[in-house]
């Protein structure tokens, strides 16, 4: 029954995809030939109206047919009028959803941090580089030295959303360990943490270097499984058990604004304190959990 059930929900999401991804598409082909900035602009509000319609129905659909067991705490005066930065850990691809499901128009568009071989996924890729999501490279520090271009292209499209969200308010998304959470992932890592993977500060950093002064604030989000191995499979399925997500507000601290992490060495080093200390305190609430 479980698998009739996830494949009911592929149809789902796939129908869903198909109704709201045409006319994205659509839009997508105007804002190609749309002349000027101030036109453009106004095509990319089209467009965030687009996807945020596609994210309520499927979240219409997911609480009647999936049913999650949800236990969801969001801090009260969010805003959809003003920018947030939003930090998570990561354990499945359901936590997009779970995201969505507390914070959907709650706060504006998000934007999150992807992986450049996702722009090939069908529709949903096109539609993700239409609405201007930053695609990332998934490189170690060594390759980033031995690629310093590289890596300067991962900041320029950070500094181009960041640059964008000072014309429209955005909700920038990272999963700051930069992939899910494994046993196996945190073992090599010889990660600190007992649940969560080290965090990379670097484009937290960058975000609030540069655009620190125009965020409401930080939402800090945990999010538990009490599947200890979940996946958006039983998720679609409706197997998954109860899912728990706590974010608390955090101030963006005078300090962060105009700071450079690149080129700072004690801006570098005081990022990698808060955001750790930050880890420590969410990997105290996974234990009580």
């Amino acid at each position: 029954m479980s698998t009739l059930r996830g494949i009911v929900s592929l149809l789902l999401l796939t129908l869903t995809t198909l109704l709201w991804g045409l006319p994205l598409l659509a839009m997508t082909l105007v804002k190609l030939v749309t002349p000027g900035h101030r036109l453009r602009l106004a095509v990319l509000r089209v467009l965030n109206a687009i996807a945020l319609n596609w994210i309520g129905l499927n979240l219409w659909w997911m609480r009647r047919w999936l049913r999650p067991q949800l236990e969801i705490e969001v801090p009260e005066g969010l805003s959809r009028r003003q920018g947030w930065l939003v930090l998570s850990n990561h354990r499945s691809w359901t936590d997009i959803f779970v995201l969505f499901f507390a914070l959907h128009r709650r706060i504006p568009m998000p934007r999150f941090f992807l992986k450049r071989q996702l722009i090939w996924i069908p529709i949903v890729g096109l539609a993700w580089w239409a609405l201007e999501f930053p695609f990332m490279r998934r490189m170690t520090a060594a390759q980033r030295a031995r690629h310093p271009h590289l890596a300067r292209r991962d900041q320029e499209a950070t500094e181009r959303m960041c640059q964008r969200a000072r014309e429209m308010p955005i909700a920038i998304f990272n999963f700051v360990e930069g992939t899910r959470f494994t046993p196996a992932k945190h073992d090599a890592q010889a990660s600190p943490y007992h649940h969560l993977l080290r965090p990379r500060a670097g484009g937290v950093a960058q975000v609030l270097g540069l655009l620190g002064d125009q965020l409401a604030g930080i939402l800090d989000v945990t999010l538990h499984y009490d599947n200890p191995d979940p996946t958006f499979w039983g998720y679609l399925c409706g197997r998954e058990g109860r899912i728990v997500m706590r974010a608390r507000r955090l101030p963006v601290e005078a300090w962060m604004p105009g700071s450079d992490y690149q080129d700072n060495p004690g801006d570098k080093e005081r990022f990698h304190a808060w955001i750790n200390a930050l880890w420590h305190q969410k990997d105290e609430r996974l234990s009580r959990l």
